[in-house]
This record gives structure tokens, C-alpha cells and sequence, in this order.
């Protein structure tokens, strides 16, 4: 998976990207072990920790379509709805060559902790089609994505399980999807998924709200340490629709942003880059080089003396062979999973402060959520209320998880985990094992 494609794909919810190679550890591994990790910091009853461990459903399913050329082809599907013990599934569906069952197992278990940390009232869930979305053409792409949704359609829906855009899959996706449902529903039913165009009943500020909350975060983190946001450098590798969006409200509140990336390498200034002048991958795709004067490597970004690294590109990029050269004092985390296990135990012992993707890039499950609410409601929020509304909800995950760090000892990945596992375990214990 190139870089381009990913920061491509990163305005989905849940901001996550693959597994970078082969050997890194997997999505359901992560889940599992950040669970197990979090559940030592609380008195927590065993019993909910190991339901925790394993996904309420999979839904495996055949999804053949007819390609233009008349022959038939036969693509399998997967749903993985992990917990609903505070609400309906929510989370991403993908069209990728990789996607498999555990895969959607491991993602949606992170899409539960996300929900949770941001105090959302809906469990995590993960679905896709193993599929090149590359090699399909408009219309069969359409065709896919209305039979995936007859396949799923006694499984999903906005009191049930509500799919939004991920990697491969887009708002046309997700307006395709939803008319599929509503046809076979008899009515127009919009809340069956988010990230739709707003003419369909999409929300204002979806696309850029993965951006945004890495922004407001990076804003909260300045202030918590005393660091004045006009005297911070940063740094932000990817620049998709989470890295630009991400890159340029830091730039407009007054932070130095002195290099950002694509998949051909870095734009590099010291005196900072006008990031309004540079064109998102969304705008113009693979063009960060092209308007650079100093061009250095990912690498390179990578391990800048700055005082913020926003890793807002691939997953396991921050790895035990390049975690003691990382210079800068914080890293928020705007792609999902950019940090592997081992480097993040050498960064705290390091004392650099890593802000876990849960927090930092939830503001896509959080504007999905709001795009919900104005769906069962039939009220379209402004552009203004949307934002204003993710500021508010940004800034109360930040505090209750700044409580947890404060009062525990512990690194930021672990004060989210526990407030998420915290409050689902409390979720599980007021409504008891049924029967």
C-alpha cells in the first residue's frame, strides 16, 4: 500500500491504515493486547474482560457482481460487530485486496475503545470486501457496493449497526449503500450510514473532522505542558485529507509547521511552509514535492528536532529501529496504529509524550456521529454548530483522559484505554449477562 493511497483513504472514521509489513503485529493482536494492558489498571471483573477478548458477530458473505465485460466475479465479505453494550455498532467498511475476518475483528475492537474514549453511545464494528477497488470500474464498484449492502442488509441499520467510508470506499460509497437499504426498506433511511454526501444527508465538516481533532488535541497538548502554540514547530508526515486539514488549522492558530509529507518525501522549511499554498493529496495527489525548494525523506520528517510529530500516514511507521533518533517532545498520532508496540515502550521511556490515535483522530467517529443525529432528527447542522460541537466533545475526552494520566502515573495510550475500558466495563456490569 503506497502512502499516497493511504492518506488518500485516511478521511474515514476511524483514520486507520494496514499493518505496514508482514511481520508487525496484527489488528486483532493491538486490540487485544492494549484490552489486556488497560484491565491491569482497573478491578475489573474478569468475566467482561474476556467477552471483551472476542467479537458479539462475524458475518462472512459472497458478494458476486457482474463485470462489464459479462463475466461473473465472486468477492467475500466480512462484518465484525464487536460489543453494543452502549449503543449500535458503528465503524468503517473498506475495499481492499487484504481485508479478512480478523483483520475487521481487531479494527472493530478498536472502533469500540474509540466510541468509548469519546464517550459516544455505540459500539465498535469493522466490514469489508477483499477487493482491489482500483480494478473495478464506477459501475462496478456501484454494483459491489449495492449487493454488499443486500447481503448485510438484516444486519445493519441506524438502530443496529451503521457503516461509514474507509480505506477504498468513499461518500458515493456510502450514498450507493444507503439507497440500496432504503430501496428494500420501502422509505429513505439515511441514518443507516455516515459519511454520506450532504445532499443525502451527509453533515457539514465530516471529510475534514479526522484533521481537526488531531489539531484540537495538539492545541490541548501545547497548553497542558505550558508550550505556547505560536512558539511550536511540527512536523506531519501524510498529507491526505488528516494530515492537510490537520497541517493547516495549526497553521492558521499560529504553530510553525516546518515540513509536511506525500509519498514521494518531505517538503522541508525551517521558517515554517505557507501549508494553504501546498495542495492536499486530495487536491492534487502526490504534489508535496513538487512545490518544495528542500525536499528530504520520510525518514528523515520523521526524526526532525521538532517540538510535535504528527505520524498522519501509514500505520507502524515509528518502529524499535527508529524510536531512539525520534527528537520531537510529543507525538499525536493521526494515522491509526503509527507507533509499533516496542517503539512505544523505548518513547516512554524516553519521556516523549505519544497521544494515542483514539483520542487524537476520533473526530471522524465523532462528526459521524453528530451526521446521526441530524439523520434520525431530519435537521442539518451549519458548519459552524458541527465544529463547535467536536471542540466541545474533543476537549472533554482530552480532560477525562488527562485525569486518568494525572492521577495514575501512567503514559497517555494507557490513560485512554482506561477510560474507555472503564467505562465500558461499567456499561456490562449495569446491564448483567442476558439470560
Amino acid at each position: 500500500m503506497t502512502m499516497a493511497s493511504t492518506s488518500n483513504s485516511s478521511h474515514d472514521e476511524s483514520g486507520e491504515t494496514p499493518s505496514g509489513s508482514s511481520t508487525s503485529e496484527s489488528a486483532l493482536e493491538t486490540a487485544r493486547r492494549q484490552l489486556y494492558h488497560a484491565a491491569n489498571y482497573l478491578d475489573i471483573d474478569p468475566s467482561i474482560v474476556e467477552r471483551l477478548k472476542f467479537p458479539k458477530k462475524v458475518h462472512e458473505v459472497t458478494v458476486p457482481i457482474k463485470r462489464d465485460d459479462g463475466t461473473v466475479e465472486v468477492f467475500t465479505g466480512y462484518r465484525a460487530q464487536h460489543d453494543s453494550v452502549r449503543g449500535p455498532f458503528k465503524g468503517g467498511l473498506r475495499y481492499h485486496p487484504e481485508v479478512t475476518r480478523d483483520e475487521c475483528v481487531g479494527l472493530g475492537m478498536w472502533m469500540t475503545w474509540k466510541c468509548a474514549v469519546m464517550d459516544l453511545p455505540f459500539g465498535g464494528a469493522k466490514g469489508g470486501v477483499a477487493v482491489n477497488p482500483k480494478e473495478l470500474s464506477s459501475a462496478e464498484k456501484e454494483r459491489l457496493t449495492r449487493r454488499f449492502a443486500q447481503e448485510l442488509r438484516d444486519v445493519i441499520g441506524p438502530n443496529q449497526d451503521i457503516p461509514a467510508p474507509d480505506m477504498g470506499t468513499d461518500p458515493q460509497t456510502m450514498a450507493w449503500l444507503m439507497d440500496a437499504y432504503s430501496m428494500q426498506e420501502g422509505e429513505t433511511t439515511p441514518g443507516v450510514v455516515t459519511g454520506k454526501p450532504p445532499v443525502v444527508g451527509g453533515s457539514e465538516g465530516r471529510e475534514e473532522a479526522p484533521g481537526r481533532s488531531v489539531a484540537i488535541i495538539t492545541q490541548l497538548v501545547c497548553e497542558h505542558y505550558d508550550r505556547q502554540l505560536d512558539e511550536t514547530t511540527v512536523a506531519i508526515q501524510g498529507y491526505g485529507s488528516v494530515g492537510a486539514n490537520a497541517a493547516r488549522l495549526l497553521d492558521d492558530w499560529g504553530a510553525t509547521v516546518v515540513a509536511v509529507s506525500d509519498v514521494n518525501g518531505a517538503m522541508y522549511d525551517p521558517e515554517g511552509i505557507d501549508t494553504a499554498s501546498v495542495p492536499s493529496h486530495d487536491e492534487e495527489p502526490e504534489a508535496v514535492t513538487k512545490y518544495a525548494d528542500d525536499v528530504i525523506s520520510n525518514d528523515e520528517l520523521l526524526t526532525l528536532d521538532v517540538d510535535v510529530l504528527i505520524p498522519a500516514a501509514l500505520g507502524n511507521v515509528i518502529t524499535k529501529e527508529n524510536a531512539e533518533a525520534i527528537a520531537a517532545d510529543f507525538v499525536v498520532e493521526g494515522a491509526n496504529g503509527p507507533t509499533t508496540s516496542t517503539a512505544d515502550s523505548i518513547l516512554a521511556e524516553r519521556d516523549v509524550a505519544v497521544v494515542p490515535d483514539i483520542l487524537a483522530n476520533a473526530g471522524g467517529v465523532t462528526v459521524s456521529y453528530f451526521e446521526w443525529l441530524q439523520d434520525i432528527n431530519r435537521r442539518a447542522w451549519s458548519l459552524e454548530r458541527v465544529n463547535d460541537e467536536l471542540a466541545a466533545e474533543m476537549e472533554a475526552a482530552w480532560n477525562a483522559v488527562r485525569s486518568e494520566f494525572e492521577q495514575r502515573d501512567v503514559t497517555w495510550r494507557d490513560a485512554a484505554y482506561i477510560v474507555a475500558l472503564s467505562r465500558i466495563a461499567e456499561a456490562h456490569e449495569a446491564r448483567g449477562l442476558w439470560p
